[in-house]
């Protein structure tokens, strides 16, 4: 289980996250829903350490990840909102690298980056260059890495944009495939449909304020006969309006 615990992160001239509250569970597909600057990458990234919240905490089972940050690191898989990283590396040079940090051994990881690699169709292009590769093969590659270590948590930034379909199809089966076994899948979109049929619960951000938690039953029963982009959409415009008007005040 995942909670965050009063997360605020600032910056000088913005608050790009305001008291967050949420617990994600084990067994449970999450998706973090809103626009651009919403909050979502922010979230994700102070989950993975790669930034620090201002004040708050957040915990993995129970344990603080400010005082036990390597054991939790060590849970956790992480694909990024980018995947222009590690550009002069092969793609087997980088999964081979994931395979050490997680000390997975010789024989295992070689299942996996075979496995893996054959159902994303990247085994023939595992020994060129990611800078040689497209967007969508750049993102495969990020998510084969994700796989090879498979960790309890899965935690995911956008990991379906880029994706031919199939890709796109074979991720979402084994993001359920993981749920199932108890771990837990964390990720963000701003595809509405995606949610909907992948996630067993959402929370909406905007601005740095989550504004719904719940099912998309439960979101729908507040909205009877609207579709998922209008109720959406209503949302977010009725947060505009409130923030303007203490804004104004």
């Amino acid at each position: 289980m995942i909670e965050f615990k009063n997360i605020t992160k600032e910056y000088p001239n913005k608050v790009a996250l305001q008291n967050l509250n949420l617990t994600i569970n084990n067994g449970e597909i999450f998706g973090l829903i809103g626009h651009n600057g919403a909050g979502k990458s922010t979230t994700i990234k102070s989950l993975v350490s790669v930034i620090n919240p201002t004040s708050g905490e957040i915990y993995f089972d129970n344990k603080k990840l400010s005082e036990n940050r390597l054991e939790c690191k060590n849970q956790i898989s992480y694909i990024p909102d980018s995947p222009d990283m590690f550009l002069t590396l092969s793609a087997f040079e980088y999964w081979t690298l994931i395979a050490d940090v997680y000390n997975i051994d010789s024989n295992e990881r070689e299942k996996r980056i075979s496995h893996y690699s054959r159902l994303f169709n990247m085994y023939d292009e595992m020994f060129s260059s990611i800078e040689s590769f497209s967007h969508g093969m750049r993102q495969k590659t990020f998510i084969i890495a994700s796989l090879i270590a498979s960790p309890k948590y899965w935690v995911m930034d956008e990991p379906l944009t880029g994706l031919d379909p199939q890709a796109s199809f074979d991720l979402k089966n084994l993001m359920k495939e993981h749920t199932k076994k108890g771990n837990t899948v964390l990720f963000s979109t701003h595809v509405l449909e995606v949610a909907e049929h992948l996630c067993d619960r959402i929370g909406i951000l905007s601005k740095g304020k989550l504004i719904f938690v719940g099912t998309l039953e439960e979101l729908k029963e507040q909205y009877p006969g609207d579709t998922l982009e209008n109720i959406y959409l209503s949302i977010i415009k009725n947060i505009d309006i409130l923030g303007n008007k203490e804004s104004e005040e």
